[in-house]
């Protein structure tokens, strides 16, 4: 499987993202960005691969940032749990990687939660005091927690405050205090700068909102770094509607234009499967699109959106089965992708 940080340059993928928008038909969906086009794509080429040929220090990550190995148990994924501690225990025991007592049981379980764990809710701080302590539980066990940046956790980190709670801002004292705690130098945002905003685990790729055509390639080490850079007031642009935090392409645009989208970033990460959170399922399930190679996790699990509970289950690396209160369901499997373009 190629390593999600050996990736050709945006130039090189240029005419391969357009190649596959053109040959899909379709369109998107009204408010949805759509796959960019040929004037669009060569400008984001140009000013990418200018990136890549000097980029800041300061966003520049360590080799692999956000890449692991598979783990040798299971991968579980959890979505939005928007600052309810009492769903986010519900659904990891669900999940069978915590015990009644709320202390991690996964052992070598490898946990991916996808963002949106503060606000809507009363007690955001609540959510990341838990994660944080499953993080060293998990560690101890010899499994992982890997965390991933939201649109909600971006928000609190840059001031914006629109869709927090007065339950939330009394949980941690009130606005000083709360303002204080995402502040840097403060221990939920500092604890918060320290998470990625996407990740690989084996033959995966997690995002909060997803991978648009003008930021997949630059991969997870270079997507990260970005985002870092950005909430520590460099370029914003990253945390655009079309960025990682906040693209709802994959699964609100027409599926044929986003099945062509989501097999381009395929070869561009060299993964087989895609997961994202960010865009409410109704359904109160995971959503599946182009045969299994895009999973929607996002199902409603706080009290908020109604308490859907549902996780994500990668039995051996890629068996996907979902996971909920009526039992586990097995979930289409997709090929591995086709090769990666030509740099």
């Amino acid at each position: 499987m190629p390593c999600a940080h050996r990736i050709p340059t945006t130039r090189a993928l240029a005419g391969f993202f357009l190649s596959c928008a053109a040959g899909c038909g379709g369109g998107p969906v009204a408010a949805v960005a759509p796959v960019p086009g040929a004037g669009a794509l060569a400008e984001a080429a140009e000013t990418a691969d200018a990136a890549e040929a000097a980029p800041p220090a300061s966003a520049t990550p360590a080799p692999g940032a956000g890449v692991w190995p598979a783990p040798p148990g299971r991968v579980v994924a959890v979505g939005d749990l928007h600052g309810d501690p009492a769903a986010a225990l519900a659904v990891l025991s669900l999940a069978g990687v915590v015990d009644a007592a709320g202390a991690w049981s996964g052992g070598d379980t490898a946990l991916v939660l996808t963002g949106d764990w503060t606000d809507r809710g009363p007690s955001s701080r609540g959510v990341l005091a838990l994660l944080r302590r499953l993080e060293g539980e998990a560690a101890a066990a010899g499994g992982r927690v890997v965390g991933l940046l939201g649109n909600h956790e971006a928000m609190n980190l840059t001031g914006d405050w629109r869709y927090v709670s007065p339950a939330d801002v009394a949980d941690y004292g009130g606005e000083a205090a709360r303002r204080a705690a995402y502040a840097p130098g403060g221990a939920d945002g500092d604890w918060l700068r320290a998470h990625g905003a996407v990740a690989q685990v084996g033959e995966t790729a997690f995002a909060h909102g997803g991978f648009a055509a003008r930021w997949a390639p630059r991969g997870v080490p270079g997507l990260n770094a970005l985002v870092a850079a950005a909430l520590a007031g460099g370029d914003p642009a990253v945390l655009g509607e079309d960025g990682p935090l906040w693209y709802r392409g994959h699964l609100l645009a027409d599926e044929a234009v986003a099945c062509a989208e989501v097999e381009a970033v395929r070869r561009v990460l060299g993964v087989r499967r895609i997961v994202v959170g960010h865009t409410t399922q109704r359904s109160g399930e995971p959503a599946v699109r182009c045969g299994g190679a895009l999973i929607g996790i996002d199902t409603g699990i706080s009290a908020h959106y109604g308490g859907h509970l549902a996780a994500l289950e990668l039995r051996a690396g890629t068996d996907a089965w979902a996971l909920l209160p009526a039992g586990p369901r097995d979930l289409p499997d997709p090929p591995p992708p086709g090769p990666a373009p030509a740099r």
